[in-house]
């Protein structure tokens, strides 16, 4: 039964704003959105393992923080899909930065009280936050026609580069001015992450209307047959499923091998200096480069691209594996990763939300990104495990296994998607 809404939002024609405006003024907000929330997501990655190691004293749990904001991210993300399905995008995402903002602040309490597993709730509500930051990606598209999909969701992918910049970089300014107001050590930076969460909230409750989730569904219901939006598409579970594997499958290859690459780097001598550069040009390529990977989606075709995402992964891993003793061909293999898990999760979303007709399409967002992130958290804590019986060679070997099943699922589907198109399958995925 097709989702339905709770109060719906006025068309553009009644606001009098043409769709195309809102499209643009939603596609900013979003960007905006992600830039607030990857502040608060840059700060936590950097501060979580460090206040975790001297609260408990034990170095082994310096990765759960990590872990925890994987794993809420993962579980709020279909209840997150669900209310926007029901409610629209901008409560949806409002609540998720208010979770998020819950948890900041019991990162504070959990520290200064010194109870752990505190801290490990305020870094699950946390992950609330990144759920929300990853359900923007799929906003980007409620208003998008074929022509601009995957332009737009890469866009407002590109926008996280700058949170994800700048979180980390204000961690000095937060640590002074925490301490002069008080706060445990560690927490002050944590005053910013706040600040960008509330303005967060604001941003999404007061300048994301008209709803865009809501205006689609309006437009697709007053234009039957429109075939400019391709709303009315049917559905296509077969391309949703790949879809979701493919985005799943990248970054958990993605993520298994960039968590243990800086272990790795270490153990062979090489400078926190040529780690931390290592890791800062795998993120440049994660998103500088998403716009372009968008217009390759909107051109060459969402599955096409996704194979060329494959096709760069499986580069990286090879560097990765005939040169690990090599601490240049590791960052070439780093920033190979990155790209290819730009192009598969830009062009991989954009085909989710085109595969799947109106009514499905929210639920299965959310899905997706609850199995990326479940598919992450237990690459990476596998990545450890395989790290230590064959190294970093035998990590990427094995990780190209999983680069040409999705690959091999991608030639299937294509040649699927080109014979019988259109066609359409009414089984759910």
């Amino acid at each position: 039964m097709p989702d339905t809404v709770d109060t719906p939002a006025p068309s553009a024609a009644s606001a009098g704003v043409p769709r195309e405006v809102v499209r643009r003024r939603a596609l900013v907000v979003l960007s905006l959105g992600q830039v607030l929330g990857g502040i608060g997501f840059g700060s936590t990655i950097s501060l979580g393992a460090v206040i975790t190691e001297r609260l408990t004293g034990d170095e082994a749990l310096a990765g759960l923080p990590t872990a925890a904001v994987t794993l809420g991210a993962a579980l709020l993300a279909v209840p997150l899909a669900s209310l926007a399905s029901r409610s629209g995008r901008r409560p949806a995402l409002a609540l998720g930065m208010l979770l998020a903002l819950v948890g900041v602040a019991l990162v504070v309490v959990g520290t200064a009280a010194g109870l752990f597993p505190v801290l490990l709730v305020a870094f699950a509500l946390i992950g609330a936050g990144q759920a929300a930051n990853l359900q923007s990606r799929f906003a980007a598209t409620d208003l998008a026609t074929d022509r601009t999909r995957g332009r737009d969701l890469s866009i407002v992918v590109w926008a996280t580069t700058i949170g994800a910049v700048l979180g980390p970089n204000l961690i000095g300014a937060g640590e002074a001015l925490g301490g002069a107001v008080g706060m445990p050590p560690l927490t002050g930076p944590y005053l910013f992450t706040a600040v960008a969460q509330v303005l967060a909230i604001v941003l999404y409750l007061l300048a994301l209307r008209p709803d865009p989730l809501l205006l689609a569904r309006e437009s697709s219901a007053g234009r039957s047959g429109a075939s400019t939006t391709a709303l009315s598409r049917p559905d296509r579970p077969r391309a949703a499923r790949y879809a979701i594997l493919a985005i799943a499958g990248s970054h958990g290859v993605m993520v298994s091998v960039m968590a243990m690459t800086p272990l790795h780097l270490v153990h062979h001598g090489a400078e926190l200096s040529v780690v931390g550069l290592t890791i800062s040009l795998h993120i440049a390529g994660m998103y500088a480069l998403s716009p372009v990977f968008g217009i390759l989606a909107d051109r060459l075709g969402r599955v096409p691209t996704v194979l060329l995402g494959q096709a760069l992964l499986a580069a990286s891993l090879v560097v990765a594996a005939l040169g690990a003793e090599s601490s240049a061909a590791v960052t070439v293999s780093l920033i190979l990763l990155g790209l290819g898990w730009s192009a598969a999760t830009v062009a991989g979303s954009a085909l989710l939300t085109e595969a799947s007709s109106p009514e499905r399409r929210t639920t299965r967002q959310g899905r997706s990104d609850a199995v990326m992130n479940v598919v992450g958290a237990a690459g990476a804590a596998a990545a450890g495990g395989v790290l230590g019986l064959i190294g970093y060679a035998g990590l990427a070997t094995w990780a190209l296994v999983i680069v040409a099943l999705v690959a091999i699922g991608g030639v299937i589907v294509g040649r699927s998607m080109r014979s019988a198109d259109g066609a359409n399958d009414s089984a759910g995925v």
